[in-house]
């Protein structure tokens, strides 16, 4: 879908400079943009890099970095901006009513209008499957599954039974949601499963990467809140609950229970322990570990394990980096002070 220079400013509330009437067809990056191409600049450290003659056809930068010559839309957020246009350009796939001769489909599920069903997707009992929704191949949908309007689905996602869709959720490839957690009791002689009988709730526009799970809850329900977006490879237990416009990324674990508030940010191979709760606007820090049960004030940055302020963090890393020579310092101290106990024990001392 193209659309030009002057529809695209209309679009973000932006005000333009050069051809208006230009069309573009598409976003790029810098080395390979042509004259259809849409390009963005954040900061004018790196618009020393860009020729005085753009290839691109536009360029969406902030007022200082704009050049005579060029086609700009002028932004303060450059990068958002960017953002926002591209789903112009390139808009939401949606259904055309496509349905593949090998999809399986239940009698007793509902289908809504303009439904896309990939090869050998599956679609069990009593499954409601909203407007426009896109099923790739080897999708399973278990039974009793709500899957809202707008919805993709990625080669080979699989929703257990009465799994929780929102409108306008993407699930990438290998996907599993609504699987039992991970819950067992010790009777003195082996594991005796607790009963996984809760649910799971996707709210809308949420986006989840390539082979994430997400346990069903336990007893209860396991929800992941609107506009929440979480990367590949991430684990999520049984009754945790995510809420809205969360980051997770990926190789983060997160245990049983645990509440993760509103907006907050987790780097990539954090670890949660069970009944931890995190409070809105929070930022976790690569490999930080949170322990159990523990409670993390909103609006800081942590980091470490146990995860601490991170100011606190690195004052106790740059403790650990003096170690070596802490050591050696110690190591002269008793020494020496070896030295003068033998020499106090010799007569006449």
């Amino acid at each position: 879908m193209g659309a030009s220079i002057a529809e695209i400013a209309r679009y973000l509330q932006c005000p333009f400079h050069g051809d208006g009437s230009l069309p573009l067809q598409r976003i790029s990056n810098w080395e390979e943009a042509d004259r259809a191409s849409l390009i963005y600049c954040e900061g004018s450290a790196r618009a020393a890099g860009l020729p005085d003659q753009l290839t691109a056809g536009c360029i969406i930068t902030s007022a200082d970095v704009h050049r005579s010559g060029w086609n700009t839309i002028v932004s303060e957020r450059p990068k958002l901006d960017f953002s926002r246009a591209a789903r112009l350009l390139h808009p939401r796939p949606a259904g055309r009513g496509m349905r593949d001769p090998s999809a399986v489909v239940s009698p007793e599920a509902v289908i809504g209008q303009q439904v896309d069903l990939g090869p050998h997707v599956v679609v069990g009992a009593g499954a409601r499957l909203g407007d426009r929704s896109i099923l790739h191949a080897g999708v399973v949908v278990g039974d009793n599954c709500r899957i809202g309007s707008d919805c993709i689905l990625h080669p080979r996602v699989v929703l257990y039974p009465g799994t929780e869709l929102g409108c306008r959720v993407t699930l990438h490839a290998g996907v599993v949601l609504g699987a039992d957690g991970f819950g067992y009791v010790f009777d003195g002689l082996s594991q005796v499963k607790f009963p996984q009988a809760g649910g799971i709730v996707i709210e809308d526009e949420v986006e989840i990467g390539a082979n994430t799970t997400v346990d069903r809850g336990s007893l209860g329900m396991t929800r992941i809140g609107r506009g929440s977006k979480i990367d590949n490879l991430v684990q999520i237990a049984h009754n945790t609950q995510i809420g809205s416009s969360v980051i997770i990324a990926s190789q983060t674990g997160i245990s049983g229970s645990a509440v993760i508030e509103d907006q907050v940010v987790i780097a990539g191979q954090a670890g949660f322990g069970e009944r931890i709760r995190v409070k809105k606007g929070a930022v976790i820090g690569g490999q930080a570990g949170v322990l159990p049960g523990k409670i993390l004030p909103g609006n800081q940055v942590y980091w470490g394990t146990p995860a601490r302020p991170l100011r606190e963090f690195k004052r106790i890393l740059a403790h650990l980096s003096r170690l070596p020579q802490m050591r050696s310092e110690l190591e002269q101290l008793k020494k020496r002070l070896d030295e003068l106990l033998k020499r106090d024990e010799k007569p006449g001392h």
